[in-house]
């Protein structure tokens, strides 16, 4: 093996749910493995999503051989479009992944005017891709979308094993059988040699005892439902998750449903996976675009985004009686079959309180109506023991799992256990693993077209606008004299009910003016700040509040 080495840097994803992203890099030139974005929290304040620092991706004299994708979840191809936004001069970027991932990217790229930089190129299972001296073998692993991958490599260094997210169900619904654990052993014993020298493996459920739920289990509960229910159905589901999809099709093909979908991202998919075989979508299939025909409510099942509770999503449409062609009532049946999102609790909790006023049932938690689609503790120790790395680094979780996973790995035997986290590279060569110097790895928000613009002083200032309100001063003042010509004129912005309030501000008024008549020659440069420090000082003092103070003196 010599001096052959390869260098791994996590661009995200290593201490957060979300926003996968690594750069492996050798002598002969770069591959990143997936590129993903992390939808953002109820403290990111207006921000659309959360992308990993791309600027430092690849550096000048870097040969960028390509970008292999796991599967494609949001989490692992969503940061694609900025990536190439980024790198304006990147073309014929060959992009590796399952047929049904690269479909969605097209779709993704084709909107933002990409598509003709990059070069997709599908792969089947147990396929080979040569980029430069790196060998990748794409090994198929079961999850909750389509066509996922495990990525075993052969690289100067030695074999390195990526999980990719993962569970292990023998006998999956689409009869896309995997064996992983078999698959990373075989791996391990070709051609001899030292066996894995490293595996990185996914952390999401390492919290979770026991064993995942196979999908059969929540196509029986969905099953007895439907057999039940003599209402409208509505099953609330991730777009992506073609698997239950396709068992909400049979289901309502066995007892006479005629399906709606709504929801641009479920018809899209369903569309792309209907394509590519992936699906048979039944003749009574309907969506926004066609409209529903005229029928009794009780033969209908809806298919709906809005999982999470987002606002405009069609569930929450449909809770609050705003969408055009579905209603709620008594005796109809809501199904939430996916699960909550970190942060999305409370939004989620409004919309089924809606739903439940209009007198629909919701079934959550007291049926199964969803499968992870992560493995759990004993999935994971079922890995590590057939891959039997010499090193094993947690990846794809917050620190908590990361730790877990870690302590877990050192149960199975693993030999090094690491714990890195974003910007954190690591080398593996003839010696063993070692630590990089770290390099900036900041995550960057997405605000609209605004890339990396919003930072922390202005999610604060937004924290505040929407927490104490702004009062905006406007005051004219004639340069020569120091008269004033106008106000001051007070605007209150969800600060205080300024008819109940008006005494307040017109008290704060008289303190401008005393700011005015008080300013010393040569200070009038600070007219501004003497005028919002004296006002906040005020509305602290005399109503416990807080807001943005925003003078605006004119001179004229």
């Amino acid at each position: 093996m010599g001096n052959a080495r390869i260098t791994i840097t996590p661009l995200g994803g290593l201490g957060e749910i979300g926003m996968n992203c690594q750069k492996w890099k050798t002598d002969q030139g770069v591959v990143l493995i997936d590129c993903g974005l992390m939808f953002p929290d109820d403290s990111l304040w207006g921000v659309d999503v959360v992308i990993p620092s791309l600027g430092s991706v690849f550096e000048d004299e870097e040969d960028i051989l390509g970008i292999i994708l796991t599967h494609g979840h949001e989490d692992h191809i969503g940061a694609l479009p900025w990536l190439l936004v980024q790198y304006k001069s990147l073309r014929g970027l060959r992009i590796f992944g399952s047929p049904f991932t690269l479909s969605l990217v097209e779709h993704k790229l084709e909107e933002h005017g990409l598509l003709d930089r990059v070069s997709l190129i599908p792969v089947q299972p147990y396929e080979k891709a040569v980029l430069g001296d790196m060998t990748f073998r794409f090994i198929p692993v079961c999850h909750s979308i389509p066509q996922c991958y495990a990525l075993c490599a052969e690289t100067p260094a030695g074999k390195v094993i990526h999980t990719g997210d993962f569970k292990l169900d023998p006998h999956p619904l689409d009869g896309a059988s995997s064996d992983p654990c078999g698959d990373f052993a075989s791996f391990a014993h070709e051609g001899g040699g030292d066996g894995v020298r490293l595996l990185f493996s996914d952390s999401t459920n390492v919290d979770c005892e026991g064993h995942s739920l196979p999908e059969s289990r929540v196509r029986d509960d969905l099953d007895a439902i439907f057999a039940e229910v003599r209402g409208r159905i509505v099953i609330a589901l991730f777009s992506s998750h073609i698997g239950r999809i396709r068992t909400v099709l049979e289901l309502a093909g066995k007892y006479g449903r005629a399906v709606f979908v709504s929801g641009r991202s479920l018809l899209t998919n369903i569309e792309k996976a209907a394509e590519l075989g992936l699906l048979d979508p039944p003749s009574n299939i309907y969506s926004e675009l066609t409209g529903l025909p005229d029928m009794d409510p009780a033969r209908t099942v809806v298919l709906a985004t809005g999982t999470q509770g987002e606002a405009l999503s069609a569930l929450a449409r449909i809770a609050r009686g705003e969408h055009r062609h579905i209603s709620l009532g008594e005796g109809d049946t809501v199904i939430m079959s996916s699960r909550v999102i970190p942060g999305n609790a409370r939004a989620l909790s409004r919309v089924l309180d809606q739903i439940y006023r209009l007198g629909a049932s919701v079934y959550r938690g007291d049926r199964i109506v969803h499968a992870t689609g992560h493995a759990c503790r004993e999935e994971l120790q079922a890995v590590i023991r057939a891959a039997r790395p010499e090193y094993f680094i947690p990846v794809h979780g917050e620190y908590r799992h990361l730790a877990l996973h870690a302590r877990l790995a050192g149960e199975c035997g693993a030999g090094g256990v690491k714990i890195i986290e974003d910007g954190q590279p690591v080398t593996l060569d003839g010696d063993g693993l070692r630590l990089e110097p770290p390099i900036p790895a900041e995550s960057v928000m997405v605000d609209g077209k605004g890339v990396g613009d919003v930072g922390r002083v202005l999610l604060k200032e937004r924290r505040i606008l929407g927490g104490e309100g702004m009062v905006a001063v406007i005051l004219v003042i004639a340069e020569e004299t120091g008269e004033v010509l106008l106000g001051p004129e007070m605007i209150s912005r969800g600060f205080v009910f300024e008819q109940r309030y008006s005494h307040i501000l017109e008290d704060s008024k008289c303190l401008v003016l005393d700011q005015l008549e008080n300013m010393k020659p040569g200070t009038e440069d600070r007219l501004s700040e003497n005028i919002r420090s004296v006002l906040r000082r005020f509305f602290r003092d005399l109503l416990g509040r807080d807001p943005i103070v925003l003078p605006i003196v004119l001179r004229v």
